[in-house]
């Protein structure tokens, strides 16, 4: 029997985020047959919520039939926001495509040997790639953020940053102006600032507009509204088993290919792996499998402006940034306005570190301030008048995700986060950022503001979970080898978040995209 009767494709792509969608165009042009399976749904640019109160097309949380692009979930230790969609989370990100400062490389966790030397090509090609251009304009919260970078260090580190936007002339459609043609037409940004609800014009370079435009151009399948619930070896390679994620009908399907690239992100990967190793249809999975999960050492706060003279929303949803100290980089993030959905996570900013646990700090502010903290109970405007700070470090913390029976789920096993022991958490409180937070909303006329995981239930939250199948040089420290190939599986590879070894500091896609792109270079061509 041949080989095009044995599978039905020749990899199978799990995912079509950053590392899904480069891996699926680049196993495309060297000559597979390769279908991409992705749980999410198909977005054109007409099709996105003008705000993310329309929550129906907004979330993905389909047990109450939302089948949007944006989700939440929440660990014992963490919050993670998370997009899930053709495209993955480039429809919701905020276009930052940065390179990590250069001592997020010389951490012996990345095993790539001259880890820097080694991947600087393919972030130069990642950025070729997503469209990256220095944002034209900063905003008024960016100015002042400048300024407190100034007070906070006596220098200026502020920075406009790379962001995968097309510009050209608002709102005017020209002929791609990427790929010599080949890619789709474009619309220049408005700066409407919805970046991150779905950009309404195509001005976003989301990966359907350049690798999956081009892996379909090159005969990748995309397969959407799909969930992968496991992956077995068989006879001459692996055996995809899937089930609808929309609808009623949960028909079972399965699809035979000679090999397999995980990229559900980590919560999708580490999830699906666990599984796979937990009903003995992968068991020789290394037992490093969700371990050095990293948050990018982040925390998601914000200030709430009295001023409402001012347009706090007159940008792109991030320009720029600021160094408040070597290791922490902090931008501005906005939605559009009507956009406050989200915004409502956010409350009365709460210190911790102390003694005293979080939450009766916040309640202490909740009596020292009933009117500002009922104030800001109110759902509506927020978008209008919040600046969000996204902090990174480069701090070295971590997590652990771990598949175990929860005694909510009856003795089922499921998916939450660990401290390992002796090893320094991921934080959920950084004074740095409190501190950047305040003196902002004294230039703003302001209240500066903290999440509500954070202050109520200590957890730290993340846009940018990383980690979970690390590299390494045997199944003793790594679950993949410095190629992504999972050990003991012979063309298996795990090619998203979940392979960075390190807090970046810094928005992860651009690094995400170019670790996907190194680890595609090293699969041969087609025979």
């Amino acid at each position: 029997m041949g080989s095009a009767k044995q599978h039905d494709f020749d990899y199978i792509v799990i995912g079509s985020g950053f590392g899904g969608s480069v891996s699926a165009l680049r196993l495309s042009q060297k000559g597979y047959r390769v279908g991409v399976i992705e749980k999410g749904k198909e977005w054109k640019t007409k099709d996105f919520p003008k705000t993310n109160w329309n929550i129906k097309k907004y979330l993905w949380l389909p047990a109450i039939g939302c089948y949007g692009y944006q989700m939440l979930t929440l660990f014992k230790h963490v919050m993670i926001v998370h997009g899930s969609g053709v495209g993955g989370g480039s429809l919701v990100y905020a276009n930052q495509l940065l390179v990590p400062p250069d001592e997020v490389f010389e951490s012996r966790d990345w095993c790539i040997e001259n880890a820097q030397e080694t991947l600087m090509p393919y972030y130069e090609t990642a950025k070729i790639m997503l469209g990256a251009n220095l944002s034209p304009h900063v905003g008024r919260a960016d100015t002042l953020l400048k300024e407190v970078g100034i007070e906070m260090t006596g220098k200026d580190t502020f920075h406009k940053n790379d962001v995968g936007i097309f510009f050209g002339e608002p709102d005017k459609t020209v002929p791609d102006p990427y790929f010599n043609g080949k890619g789709p037409d474009r619309t220049g940004c408005t700066f409407c600032g919805a970046c991150m609800i779905g950009c309404p014009v195509g001005a976003k370079n989301t990966l359907d507009k350049n690798y999956l435009y081009l892996a379909k151009d090159s005969g990748a399948e995309i397969i959407p509204e799909t969930c992968v619930t496991g992956v077995r070896k068989v006879h001459g390679g692996y055996e995809v088993i899937t089930k609808p994620s929309t609808g009623f009908l949960k028909k079972e399907k399965r699809y035979k290919a000679k090999g397999v690239v995980f990229s559900g992100g980590v919560l999708g990967t580490v999830k699906l792996l666990n599984q796979c190793k937990d009903k003995g249809l992968l068991p020789d999975i290394s037992d490093e499998l969700g371990n050095f999960v990293r948050t990018n050492s982040e925390a998601l706060i914000g200030v709430k402006s009295n001023d409402k003279t001012t347009n706090w929303n007159d940008q792109i949803a991030i320009t720029s940034g600021v160094h408040p100290d070597d290791t922490t980089h902090i931008e501005i993030v906005r939605y559009n306005k009507g956009s406050d959905a989200l915004l409502n996570l956010l409350t009365i900013m709460s210190g911790g570190g102390g003694k005293l646990p979080r939450v009766v700090i916040f309640l202490g502010n909740i009596i020292k301030h009933p009117l500002r903290f009922l104030r800001l109970l109110w759902p509506l405007g927020k978008a209008a008048s919040v600046s969000i700070l996204l902090v990174m470090q480069t701090d070295k913390n971590h997590l652990q995700l771990k598949y175990r029976p929860r005694w909510w789920r009856f003795g089922g096993k499921s998916i939450n986060s660990e401290i390992p022991k002796g090893f320094k958490r991921s934080p959920s409180f950084i004074p740095v950022a409190n501190k950047t937070a305040r003196l902002l909303a004294k230039k703003m006329d302001g209240i500066p503001l903290s999440s509500f995981p954070e202050v109520v239930l200590n957890t730290s939250t993340t846009a940018h979970i990383l980690g979970g199948c690390c590299m390494g040089d045997s199944p003793e420290n790594g679950v993949v080898s410095s190629k992504g190939e999972l050990f003991n599986y012979p063309g298996l590879y795990v090619a998203d978040g979940s392979v960075v070894s390190a807090n970046l500091g810094v928005n992860p896609s651009l690094t995400i995209t170019a670790l996907s792109e190194h680890i595609m270079s090293q699969v041969p061509e087609k025979g």
